[in-house]
């Protein structure tokens, strides 16, 4: 008998306690932690937006931490120099994860909580404190020494199974530990997918704006061909009621968020591969080739929600060539939330990384008659 599933699954983002690329460094006291992670941020904060998740060591209610309205469940306090929050609960990963997500890396004092991956110190005085936390280790990728003198703990090496292959530095050797994780971070960044803009019911064109022949072919098959040389996997985006259609000459990807235009179609793909950064083009730009969108790519910062030219017009974000990263998922649905569907909003009230085109034209938007004649004497072409 087949089992049978009251909720349909759906892709998960590879998600730990607060983050993706999230780090506990535990086996050491937790003083020596926190002045490896001081150094890390220093090391990364130009590049990367870095997190620390640690406990107060202090009493709790010396005055400092607690909530100086103890009726208050939420206390902001602008700082001048930085914002702080306040809240009474402690939150689960549920509640973590949307906290951080713009967050590139975290970094987790591993003697009070868990993360998803694990940097052990073998420090003699917290040798049976380690051996306590063995559940904790559920992936080990780097061993850091006090003292070279005296080898990794029996008992870790019986735990970890691959331990032969895990790098083991000197916790005072800071470059080598540096370079372990500037290459972590760079294989932390997301495969690009692309995504062309096909569901569009062009109103004021009066027909289909991506089967229109600037190229001596349907413009949506311009864009495939052209991002397929970009990108790792390439996706023609459609209502629907189009797939049938589409299926036998495209990798279609349907709207599974239905009545939002182009922001449906950023969320449906994002829904379909929620790890991985997709470079987003519309049909409606005829003058848009492969190298506005290799520059674009060459540009992009991984460390914002998206990268995205500016357009020439208006000085705001173009959100329909532009690389949405995974982390933009969870803010496009918090705006969603909040009643808004314009992606254009999302990216002018979101940290995003925003560049000028070498050559407007690039941009050039084509949504009437008019306006694909002006595209065609750009491009040298006479007519369709």
């Amino acid at each position: 008998m087949k089992q049978h599933k009251k909720h349909e699954e759906i892709a998960r983002p590879s998600l730990g306690n607060y983050g993706r690329n999230e780090w506990a460094i535990l086996g050491t006291d937790c003083g020596k932690i926190k002045q490896l992670a001081n150094q890390l941020c220093e090391a990364f904060s130009s590049k990367w937006k870095i997190a620390y998740v640690d406990a107060d060591h202090k009493e709790a209610n010396d005055g400092q931490s607690a909530i100086r309205n103890p009726q208050s469940a939420i206390q902001f306090t602008d700082k001048i120099e930085y914002n702080r929050l306040d809240f009474l609960g402690k939150p689960e990963s549920y509640q973590f994860r949307p906290m951080f997500n713009e967050m590139d890396l975290v970094l987790v004092n591993g003697n009070h909580f868990a993360a998803k991956r694990q940097v052990v110190v073998i420090d003699p005085k917290k040798e049976d404190s380690l051996k306590r936390k063995l559940d904790r280790l559920t992936d080990v990728q780097l061993i850091l020494l006090t003292d070279t003198s005296l080898p990794p703990y029996g008992f870790l090496k019986e735990s970890l199974s691959h331990f032969d292959k895990i790098p083991v530095f000197q916790l005072a050797d800071f470059q080598s530990i540096k370079t372990f994780f500037d290459k972590k971070m760079q294989a932390s960044i997301a495969p690009l997918n692309g995504l062309v803009l096909a569901g569009g019911k062009s109103r004021r064109m009066g027909t289909d704006k991506s089967v229109l022949h600037y190229h001596n072919k349907p413009q949506r098959d311009v864009m495939v061909e052209v991002l397929e040389k970009i990108c790792r996997c390439t996706h023609l985006s459609c209502r629907p009621e189009q797939a049938g259609e589409l299926v036998y000459t495209h990798d279609v990807l349907p709207d599974t968020f239905l009545g939002l235009g182009p922001m449906g179609a950023i969320l449906s793909a994002l829904r379909h591969a929620p790890d991985s950064a997709w470079l987003v083009v519309a049909c409606d730009l005829p003058l848009l080739n492969e190298e506005a969108l290799r520059y674009l790519a060459e540009h992009r910062d991984p460390s914002a929600i998206a990268t995205a030219y500016r357009s020439p017009e208006s000085g705001f974000p173009e959100p329909l060539v532009a690389i949405w990263e995974p982390k933009s998922y969870s803010v496009l649905l918090q705006f969603l939330a909040q009643g808004y569907s314009c992606p254009r909003k999302t990216l002018i009230n979101s940290p995003v990384h925003v560049i000028d085109a070498p050559n407007p034209d690039w941009l050039m938007n084509v949504n009437t008659p008019d306006e694909v004649d002006v595209a065609l004497r750009k491009l040298g072409v006479e007519g369709f």
